[in-house]
């Protein structure tokens, strides 16, 4: 299985590719966490994605679209993977359909986990409170709902128009959203 897993910031997507992950028994690769180790570790990468993560804004793409390329070229992604926060912008579903392609696949569904403003913002703020995450701010978390608002919803209709788009209510308990993904699954690639 070769999948995405899209939603506003705070729709529970990396929660959920943790679970649906080990459900499935593919990697989750997850951007975010790939730029918060770079912050962590200080390196050239990780400082310059900080600069965009601390505004609430995307990294640019040329240097996303190099570590998803590097992270799907890994053997354990060799069989499948859920990808979580990638792509964000149009011209990353290009580079997206050119890496995978380049390996001999295609992509096989993405989800869409759906909920109300006012609770991804909720949700966002415990997290910053819980996890001490600095780019978590109010203003910064109604910015980032803006800016997926105008960059990465717009993909969702292209995977719509290519037959592999479900969308699914991400609000609820863990397990009930997961077995709301997996029944979704069912649908689209049978």
């Amino acid at each position: 299985m070769r999948m995405l897993l899209m939603g506003p910031p705070g729709a529970g997507k990396g929660t959920q590719a943790k679970v649906l992950a080990e459900r499935l028994n593919i990697p989750a690769v997850s951007t975010g966490d790939i730029f918060r180790a770079n912050v962590k570790d200080e390196t050239p990468l990780g400082l310059e994605a900080k600069r965009y993560m601390d505004a609430g804004d995307y990294v640019p793409d040329e240097v996303t679209n190099a570590m998803v390329r590097d992270r799907l070229s890994e053997a354990d992604a060799g069989e499948g993977f859920l990808l979580d926060g990638y792509p964000r912008t149009l011209a990353q579903v290009g580079t997206l359909d050119d890496i995978v392609a380049d390996h001999g696949h295609k992509l096989d569904a993405v989800v869409a986990l759906v909920a109300d403003i006012n609770v991804l913002v909720s949700r966002m703020l415990k997290r910053a409170q819980t996890d001490g995450r600095t780019d978590d701010s109010e203003e910064v978390v109604r910015h980032r709902q803006d800016v997926y608002t105008a960059e990465t919803k717009p993909l969702l209709r292209v995977y719509a128009q290519r037959g592999l788009l479900v969308e699914v209510d991400g609000v609820g308990e863990i397990d009930e959203v997961s077995e709301r993904v997996l029944a979704a699954l069912k649908t689209i690639t049978e």
